[in-house]
């Protein structure tokens, strides 16, 4: 293939191949072409133009196929315009020649179709420069049109419509003729002649003015006609070009002469137009007057349908402001369609008819017009409705003569009704909460007039408004209680009025359903009214006959619809329903015989009325409250339903005995039964089946039946790709709403007066029931299906048998409904039991099963066909026998070789593709051959095009069910589909929709292969893009879509191949196509490309659109440029109704965002803003406020619509949808640039590169919430409040570099403010409030308002919800449901206690020392701070809110009971939940326990559990009747410490069972609460004494401390888990001193001995697990160690888990958490008894000694140091621990610490020689227990010996630190005990004289050895005044010399470096002080050694001479100045 990219031919090449493979060769170089040329310079084209025209006409006359044809003419055009175009009249003559050619040979006819599609684009090309010849050439053209076949014919007009589009107004000479042609045309039998004609003809009226001037009246009749037989395709096509013309007559596009006598068409005369066409057809006027004679409607339903499409392209043609403009107008003709008589002859025309007008409404009112715009129309609709309901009252009021008004018109009122009211209903479900203005307005009061319909005459128009009042119900849920109270008080006050009975019923019926659609539910107060209503309904059926009828079905309608809301409602009333059931059926199936013999035709009607609507409530117990569905229930509803069974086969006898007029009631009451029974378990009514199979086979195939539609019945039991066989499926096209009444048999579609019980449905359209026969027929066939597998074999055979007999006698229609009827009762059975694995049979049964579905596989009826294959899979996957499969599927083959009808060859070839799809594929590769051998033959049948189709159909099943082995047949199927694909003509385009479906599923085969590059996988790349560019050439839309999946196939597999700038502009160019099953793939295709190249994608959009200066500029390209793709994408989602098309557009959005949007900022937020200030009113004015606070919140600003950008009036949907792609944003952010969130940083950044980042946008960011926030509609209220919720939290903490101390967010403080109002507003709804108190204290506790008036205003929103809260939920007018009382309270709660955390933290801060907000109100002087101002204010509400959150609290531990104490559960409910909701109040609940458990727990911290005496607290009713002590009645009043107690266990309750549970990671924030509310108790006196007394509790404590310390690696929850334990310890330490000092003072007289011992391990000293504290504090401290330090462990210690010395590096937290741990267990031998103490102590010396030991080893990283001070602190403890001194315990822990220090020292002598060692730590434990441990442990030899030389030895060392250390720990020794202190005086004293008599010699260099020389003088000191008074004399006068050595004269003085000079200033310093208190020892000292007094007095003269020089300086801080007052005369 790639010899074919060339400018010129490859004929050589092209020769040597065969001819299939020339035609592909030839179709690549002609694509080539086409993109070379336009690029190739003009000389090169002009210089091989002779050669490049002689090849492509050769290719011309060589029977080019279509596709080849059109690129080969739009190549010829390409080579005359860029090269020389003298020589392009030459050609057009060739093509002329070829036209006229008198050769019709099939094998010429490819040539001239080639010749007539070269001549079109030519002239569309070269235009004005072939205008000489054009003439001839349209003339020749249209004369071949008269003997041209079909192909010829589209070709042909295809070819005109070219040369039009190219000649433009130069045509104009021919205008009329190629009219006359195009006539002809328009009506031919062929469906695509028909399309080009019409596009020929929407070419042609752009200029020729006649069309739709004097000609449009013939041409519209001729569209009529055009219209009937037609396909989806002409349809579509011909409402195009009406629509066009009808819309040019209106408003013309170009001024024409006005004729004498004429005038402008005005709207009224273009409906005219329509109205004949719909009301009377396309016939002429003799055949219309005929059928008038006779009286049949001559209007077939395809016209109607075709007339409804023209009417809506008229209308979007015209476009929104004109729609908006003429509404008014236009309603009033549209709804003359309908009332018209001849419209509404028959009761299917009537249905069809209001279904036609529906859709023209719903298609422009619902896409043309904006929100303002539809609430206007609304109230157009509403008027409407009011005038025609006045029509009917006049003429119900007889006595009213002037008005006139005939019973036709109150006929004809019911459909107008009708139509109206579905529209107003569809418009306000759209508009939901947008519409509420609109309800409020009392001039038009839209709810009175819709409510007045309910009292119609018409069921049609009852029914109608009762759907309007349950669209208004689910678009603003606020109205659904309202609603239900007008309507039941309604109901009871015209109790005997027959229409107002079934009208409200209808009406409560239908607003019980849309509650199914109300998150917000309904009360369940009003279950109950509509109960009671009901029964009442029912009991008083009998009183009056005249409404006997009404009240039955009225009372059952409402049962039925009461079961929605759902078994916790349903639940009580069930015993009640039971007993109204057993009411409405005979008591035994005797009784039903009896019955026979007594009632006349109307009794019987309202019993069979009645039975059917108790059997509906029966169904809708089973559909919607499953649960209540017993065995018990089920045992008492099985006898009424024998009798219902019983009553079955007595009806034929009744409607013999009455009439016909009961016949309905009996159609509807056997629907009834089946329809209840095909829900039941078949085993509960097996002593039925014999009469209900009776039946069956009567409603199935007896003489009476009526054929239900194909499509109803057949459809859902095909496989869903086979119905691809049939055309586009009904629901991928955008009329599907109109085009089913074309495939609904005789019934013209459904509505809901054929049943009215489906009213209650749960769907957001108009449900459209059958008519009762036709549903008869569908239900019969589901029930035969349930019940045929549990029959006997000899009754399944005896059954099938019956079922083959009755097609075989049958002939005609009637033959063909039974058959299609037991065909698909049959394959409902095998579905049944292919779904229960449940058996056929034995090969009685299997013989006329296979023939039933072999008679249907060969039935005329393609759907019945496809039906049998799905029906055969099904036998053969059931019986699952090899055999039996391989019968059949070589009868198949067979019958293929054999036979020679289309029918019998489409369906065997399907049947042998099926076969094995539900055996997991096709495993056989012979038996893969053998489908591809007959397959391949069967698909080349070029004879029929339907054999054609069904075989690459079956052919791309194979493929897909065989897997990699079909891949030996890969290449020879890409060469046949190819092949074919290039020769398939046009007007076949079913073939070619095949082909696509073969090509897509071999693309999946090759699946990753398509990346290879061996030339066989080149050649099947190749083939795959050239099949996919023919495909994307087609002239049919289904085929370009299935291109553009296989292109996406192709681009998943092999991306590279797949060349995104040709695919992408033929996406854009598709996104506004008018077929839905394109634009879906176009977006299903762009969905995938965003998720890698989603900004190549945008960038070649925009590319296209600027290449593109097309003649219709639509409005998607106007928004790609001024928004790119994305933008056109926001349009699309807002215009787009198709909820598959919605998502896949939202991903593809939100798929770009997350690849662009954080590179490109600026333009994806512009865009979001642009959609969310579409609308014409974007944001709710927020009022002012009457006290004029000039910082009021609304002041700052009211968003004005912004709809001069690019989108303009979008829905609402679209705008939230926009603000969720906001949070997404911010959220994508966050992983990004930190700058992101850091202004400083941004600004930074933004200097030095073009980036961009979020921060700078903040003010967007807010401005966009806010908008939102204020906005109509409730949904967006949420959105805008979510996405402030997101931007308070990510953007607090950021400064605000120009103010320093300030935040970025400060600055919006009133715009906050003003979005958070309208969510307080008292209409708000219940979730929009609980979002906002989200929001506000999320603003709160942000710490971003630091003004207290700020603060005051937020918090006055919630203390306006917390006086709302306190009202309760006892007010009258309850408009949601119980739990939203829940949600909202809880939300409140929440909100506050989050507030009072905030607050209580805040003043926390400040008053712990040294904190830095401490300073900074220092600084701001004597205001007073927001956080100490936040607890002021919250503190007026604690009262009131500790009582709440008590309240909710104990809710919420109720809640959390296991399922089998729910009998526990107050039967009333609990404080804030009744007992119905309790599960819908589980999830309030469980979002807001913990926050509320953390404040309760900071509010009883603050009482110290002190009870104040609260008195009423502003609660208006008491809040929790059982809790905490706060009953009201007298007798059961709780002491305080009671209810201290049960607040504390209720605390403790929830914390622990919330801590126990196996609750998911992502909850660290309730965990974090639950132990930051535990600390906070602990930290109260009363609370841990409780903890404390009580040992059982204070363990599990500590073993769910520990589990949790287990499970969770978050070093938070760790830390607080360690403080919670050293609490838990403490509060026990205190039990015991308490117990001990009290036991001390009581046995004060006794002698010691029976002093009882206190605390863990009492006399023996054991501890048991599971029940010691001490024991479960060990095991928690021991786990923290091990973990952080595994080398404690000495069997982890040579582990690799124990890293086996490795040093392991710990955290800061790390540090804290093992000092925690140790502090811990320092504190453990307190709390045990003298015996328990000494089990205990071996444990934790030796966890001490292990982490001191690997500190000192530095072993533990860098932040050792942080763990010493801890080490030592707890070794301090446990050595001054009362148990070393208690009696019975002091000789045992005087050996357990001897032991512990010879530990230490042991370690000493093996550690000191590795490097590293930190000596100091290891001096400083010694030293701290030679202090504080007795002196019977240290005194002892050898450890004294060892401790004094460990001593010596560091003074020995060269470090002057570790010298430092020693000396200053000698200070602490000396000082200490004498039995201490001694030994080493007399050890080191003279040591350290040494040393100090050295310095002299060498003074100190540098700040550390001055330290250490400091610090030996001081150690020096401390010994001579550990001497006796007697011996220190002696000591001084050694002490002294030294001193005076170390002072320097003052030459040296002034050289010496500084820290000889330190060092002299101190010891003159030492002297002065020093030398005064021993002055005898000193006086004699000077006097016996002169040269040291010199010494001395030079440096007292020098010292005193720089202090005199200082003096003289001027004094700054004379405070400061140091001085020396010589106090003695030295001399």
């Amino acid at each position: 293939m790639e010899q074919a990219h060339s400018l010129l031919l490859n004929e050589e090449a092209c020769s040597q191949l065969r001819e299939h493979q020339r035609a592909e060769f030839v179709f690549e170089w002609l694509r080539f072409l086409k993109k070379l040329l336009p690029a190739t310079d003009r000389a090169d084209v002009k210089q091989n133009q002779k050669r490049l025209v002689e090849q492509l006409t050769t290719v011309l006359t060589g029977s080019p196929g279509p596709p080849t044809r059109l690129l080969l003419a739009q190549c010829l055009a390409l080579v005359y315009r860029v090269g020389d175009s003298l020589t392009s009249s030459l050609t057009v003559d060739r093509c002329n020649d070829i036209i006229r050619s008198k050769d019709d040979s099939p094998s010429f006819l490819p040539t001239r179709l080639a010749a007539v599609a070269c001549l079109g684009v030519l002239y569309e090309q070269l235009g004005r420069l072939l205008i000489n010849s054009f003439k001839e050439s349209v003339a020749n053209l249209l004369k071949a049109v008269k003997s041209a076949e079909s192909q010829g014919r589209c070709e042909i007009m295809l070819s005109i419509e070219r040369i039009l589009k190219g000649l433009g107004v130069s045509a104009v000479s021919c205008h009329r003729d190629i009219y006359k042609a195009s006539r002809t045309c328009l009506t031919d039998r062929s469906m695509a002649v028909r399309c080009a004609a019409a596009k020929c003809l929407l070419e042609l009226q752009r200029e020729a003015v006649f069309l739709w001037s004097s000609e449009l009246e013939n041409v519209a009749t001729l569209c009529f006609r055009a219209f009937e037989g037609s396909n989806y395709d002409v349809r579509v096509a011909i409402s195009k070009l009406l629509g066009t013309l009808l819309a040019s007559a209106l408003e013309p596009r170009q001024t024409i002469a006005p004729r004498p006598g004429t005038k402008r068409n005005s709207l009224k005369e273009v409906m005219e137009l329509l109205s004949s066409g719909f009301l009377r057809g396309g016939a002429g006027f003799l055949r219309a007057s005929g059928d008038m004679l006779k009286g049949t409607s001559s209007v077939s339903r395809d016209v109607r349908v075709g007339i409804t499409q023209t009417c809506v392209v008229f209308v979007s043609i015209l476009g929104g402001a004109w729609l908006e403009t003429h509404f008014s107008c236009l309603l009033s003709l549209l709804m003359e369609w309908v009332s018209h008589a001849r419209a509404t002859q028959y009761p299917a025309d009537a249905v069809s008819c209001r279904c036609c007008v529906s859709f023209i409404l719903r298609a422009t009112l619902g896409t043309l017009l904006g929100e303002k715009a539809q609430i206007a129309a609304a109230k157009e609709i509403c008027q409407l409705i009011g005038k025609q309901k006045r029509v009917v009252d006049a003429a119900l009021h007889e006595g009213n003569t002037e008005a006139r008004v005939s019973p036709a018109d109150v006929a004809a009122s019911q459909h107008v009704l009708s139509c109206a009211l579905l529209e107003l209903g569809s418009l306000l479900q759209d508009l939901s909460s947008t519409a509420a203005p609109l309800l409020q307005d009392t001039s038009i009061g839209m709810l009175d007039t819709v409510i007045s319909v309910l009292l119609h005459p018409s069921a049609s128009a009852r029914l109608a408004a009762a759907w309007c009042l349950r669209c208004v119900a689910v678009g603003m849920p606020a109205q659904v209680a309202v609603l239900l109270d007008r309507c039941a008080e309604r109901l009871n006050a015209l109790k005997s009025c027959p229409e107002a009975v079934a009208g409200y019923s209808a009406a409560i019926a239908a607003l019980l359903g849309a509650v199914q659609l109300c998150p917000l539910g309904i009360s369940h107060s009003k279950g109950k009214v509509v109960m009671t209503l009901a029964e009442d309904l029912l009991r008083s059926a009998a009183q009056n006959s005249r409404i006997s009828i009404q009240r039955t079905q009225g009372g059952w309608l409402l049962l039925s619809a009461l079961f929605t809301l759902g078994p916790t409602v349903m639940e009580h009333h069930l015993p009640r329903l039971l007993l109204l059931w057993k009411c409405a059926f005979p008591l035994s199936v005797k009784d039903v015989e009896n019955e026979l013999r007594r009632g006349d035709s109307f009794t019987w009607q309202v019993t069979l009325e009645g039975r059917a609507g108790a059997l509906c409530a029966m169904k809708s117990l089973v559909v919607h409250c499953k649960d209540l569905l017993t065995d018990d229930v089920i045992g008492r509803l099985l006898p009424l339903l024998s009798c219902a069974v019983a009553l079955l086969n007595q009806l034929t006898a009744i409607i013999k005995s009455y009439g016909n007029q009961i016949k309905n009631a009996a159609t509807v009451f056997r629907l009834r039964v089946y329809e209840v029974l095909t829900m039941l378990q078949p085993k509960t009514y097996e002593e039925s089946f014999g009469t209900v199979l009776k039946q069956l086979l009567n409603d199935l195939t007896g003489p009476e039946i009526t054929a239900c539609a194909e499509l109803n019945l057949l459809a859902s039991l095909c496989y869903s790709q086979d119905l691809a066989l049939l055309g586009p499926g009904l629901q991928d096209v955008d009329q599907h709403y109109i085009e089913e009444q074309l495939h609904g048999g005789g019934s013209g579609g459904g509505t809901l007066e054929y049943d009215p019980f489906t009213i209650f449905e749960k769907a957001q359209e108009v449900p459209t029931p059958l008519p009762p026969a036709s549903a008869l027929t569908a239900a019969a066939v589901q029930l035969f299906g349930v019940i045929f597998p549990h029959l006997g074999i000899q009754q399944k055979a005896q059954i099938l048998e019956q079922f083959c007999e009755f097609v075989r006698q049958l002939k005609g229609a009637r033959q063909q409904t039974v058959q299609i009827h037991v065909a698909a009762a049959f394959c409902c059975t095998l579905k049944c039991l292919a779904s229960s694995r449940r058996e056929l049979g034995s090969e009685e049964v299997q013989r006329p099963a296979l023939s039933l579905l072999l008679g249907a596989l060969e039935g005329s009826n393609p759907l019945l066909r496809c039906m049998a294959a799905e029906g055969l899979a099904r036998l053969v996957q059931v019986l699952n026998d090899p055999n039996f499969t391989v019968s059949i599927t070589l009868m198949s083959f067979d019958k293929l070789k054999t036979a020679r009808d289309a029918i019998t060859r489409t369906g065997h070839a399907l049947a042998i593709s099926t076969v094995y799809r539900y055996l997991s594929g096709i495993s056989s590769s012979q038996y893969i051959s053998a489908c591809v051998g007959v397959l391949f033959t069967l698909s080349q049948d070029s004879t029929s095009p339907e054999v054609q189709m069904w075989a690459l159909h079956a052919l791309s099943v194979v493929v897909d069910l065989s897997g990699p082995l079909y891949h030996s047949h890969l290449e020879a199927s890409f060469t046949l589909v190819l092949r074919l694909l290039l020769s398939t003509p046009h007007t076949h385009v079913e073939v070619q929709q095949s082909l696509g479906r073969c090509l897509n599923a071999l693309i999946t085969s090759m699946g990753p292969d398509l990346q290879g590059e061996g030339a066989g996988v080149c050649a099947v790349r190749t083939s795959c893009l050239v099949g996919c560019a023919v495909m994307q050439d087609s002239q049919d839309c289904l085929v370009q879509a299935q291109a553009i999946s296989c292109l996406q196939q192709m681009h998943m597999f092999a991306p590279r191949f797949v060349n995104l700038a040709s695919l992408v502009p033929s996406l854009c160019i598709n996104l506004c196509s008018s077929y839905l099953y394109l634009r879906r793939a176009v977006v299903a295709c762009l969905r995938q490309l965003a998720q890698r190249e989603a900004v190549e994608v945008s960038e070649h959009a925009i590319a296209l659109v600027k290449e593109l200066p097309r003649r219709d500029n639509t409005q998607l390209d106007v928004t790609i440029k001024e928004v790119g793709l994305e933008g056109a994408l926001f349009s699309l989602l807002d215009r787009e109704s198709d909820p598959r098309l919605c998502r896949d557009i939202q991903e593809t959005l939100v798929h770009m965002m997350s690849l662009a949007a954080e590179s490109n900022l600026a333009h994806w937020l512009k865009l979001c803003k642009d959609v969310l200030s579409s609308s014409a009113d974007s944001a709710l004015e927020v009022q002012q406020e009457e006290d004029g606070d000039r910082y009021d919140d609304s002041s700052v600003f009211h968003a004005k619509s912004e709809s001069s950008g690019p989108f303009n009036n979008l829905r609402w949907s679209t705008r939230v949808f926009s603000m969720e792609c906001v949070c997404r944003i911010i959220a994508q952010c966050e992983n990004g640039d930190p700058a992101h969130f850091n202004m400083a940083l941004a600004q930074e950044q933004r200097l030095h590169e073009s980036a961009d980042f979020l921060v700078l946008h903040l003010a967007d960011l807010i401005r966009m919430a806010f908008m939102a926030a204020t906005d109509h509609s409730d949904q967006l209220r949420l959105a805008g409040l979510q996405t402030l919720l997101v931007i308070i939290r990510k953007f607090a903490s950021v400064p605000e570099p120009e103010f320093p101390g300030h935040v970025i967010l400060e600055q919006y403080q009133a715009n906050v403010g003003a979005a958070l109002r309208p969510a307080f507003h008292v209409d708000a709804p219940p979730n929009v409030t609980a979002k906002a108190c989200q929001v506000c204290s999320a603003w709160i506790a942000s710490g971003v308002i630091s003004d207290l008036r700020d603060l005051r205003r937020v918090h006055q929103l919630l203390a306006s919800s917390l006086a709302k809260v306190q009202v309760g939920r006892d007010v009258a007018s309850q408009l949601y449901n119980e739990s939203t009382f829940t949600m909202e309270t809880l939300a409140v709660l929440k909100a506050w206690a989050e507030v009072y955390i905030t607050a209580v933290q805040g003043s926390r801060q400040r008053e712990s020392p040294g904190s830095h907000l401490q300073q900074q109100s220092d600084e701001a002087g004597p205001a007073d701070p927001a956080g100490a101002g936040l607890l002021k204010l919250v503190q007026t509400d604690l009262a009131t809110l500790s009582r709440l959150w008590l309240a909710a609290l104990q809710d919420h531990a109720l809640l959390t009971l296991p399922s089998q104490y729910s009998s526990q559960l107050p039967s009333t409910g609990g404080s804030f939940y009744t007992a119905e909701t309790v599960e819908q109040a589980r999830p309030h609940y469980y979002s807001a326990w913990a926050t509320i458990l953390h404040a309760t727990a900071l509010w009883l911290n603050s009482t110290g559990f002190i009870m104040v005496d609260e008195g009423p607290a502003n609660l208006s009713r008491p809040v929790t009747p059982t809790s905490m002590g706060q009953s009201t009645s007298l007798s059961s009043v709780k002491s305080p410490e009671d209810v201290s107690t049960d607040r504390l266990h209720l605390i403790l309750g929830i914390s622990v069972e919330f801590l126990c549970s196996p609750h998911s990671g992502d909850q660290m924030e309730n965990i974090n609460s639950c132990l930051q509310a535990l600390q906070a108790l602990l930290e109260v006196p009363w609370p841990r004494s409780k903890v404390g007394n009580d040992q059982a509790l204070s363990v599990e404590l500590l073993s769910v401390l520990h589990r949790l310390i287990v499970t969770r690696e978050s070093p938070s929850i760790q830390l607080a888990v360690l403080e919670l334990v050293q609490q838990i310890v403490c509060a026990a330490q205190e039990h015991v001193k308490e117990k001990r000092h009290s036991a001390e003072v009581d046995d004060g007289a006794a002698e010691k001995e029976t002093v009882p011992e206190f605390g863990e391990g009492r006399d023996t000293g054991g501890l048991v697990p599971g029940k010691s504290l001490v024991f479960g504090a060990l095991e928690l401290c021991l786990c923290t160690l091990v973990r952080k330090l595994p080398q404690l462990s000495p069997k982890l210690a040579g582990s690799p888990t124990g890293r086996g010395g490795q040093p392991c590096f710990l955290s800061n937290t790390d540090c804290r958490l093992v000092t925690s741990a140790l502090a811990i267990l320092s504190e453990l031998p307190s709390i045990c008894s003298p015996e328990g103490s000494v089990s205990v102590l071996p444990t934790v010396l030796y966890l001490l000694l292990g982490v001191l030991r690997e500190t000192v080893r530095g072993s533990v990283g860098a932040e050792s140091g942080q763990l010493v001070p801890g080490i030592l602190q707890a070794l301090r403890t446990v050595l001054t621990s009362p148990m070393s001194r208690a009696e019975k315990s002091r000789g045992a822990w005087t050996e357990l610490l001897r032991c512990a220090l010879h530990t230490l020292l042991e370690s000493w002598h093996t550690d000191k020689l590795e490097p590293g060692v930190d000596e100091v730590t290891m001096l400083t434990s010694l030293t701290i227990f030679l202090l504080y441990a007795s002196a019977e442990v240290t005194t002892v030899e050898p450890m004294q010996t060892c401790c004094i030389q460990a001593f010596r030895a560091s003074l020995e060392s060269k470090d002057p630190v570790v010298l430092s250390r020693s000396y200053q720990l000698l200070v602490s020794l000396f000082q200490g005990p004498a039995p201490v202190a001694r030994p080493f005086i007399l050890a080191l004293g003279a040591r350290l004289v040494s040393q100090l008599e050295e310095v002299e010699k060498s003074r100190p260099e540098g700040p550390a050895e001055l330290q250490a020389v400091q610090d030996a003088i001081r150690a020096l000191e401390a010994l001579v005044f550990a001497a006796d008074e007697t011996h220190r004399p002696q000591l001084v006068a050694v002490l002294l010399p030294i001193l005076i050595s170390l002072l320097l004269d003052e030459n040296a003085l002034a050289s010496a470096p500084a820290a000889s000079r330190s060092l002299h200033e101190s010891a003159l310093r030492d002297l002065m002080r020093i030398g005064p208190q021993h002055s005898a020892v000193f006086k004699a000292l000077m006097a016996s050694a002169p040269h040291m007094k010199a010494r001395l007095e030079a440096a007292v003269k020098g010292n005193q001479e720089s202090v005199n020089s200082k003096a003289q300086a001027p004094r700054v801080n004379s405070k400061n100045t140091p001085s020396i007052q010589l106090k003695i005369n030295f001399l």
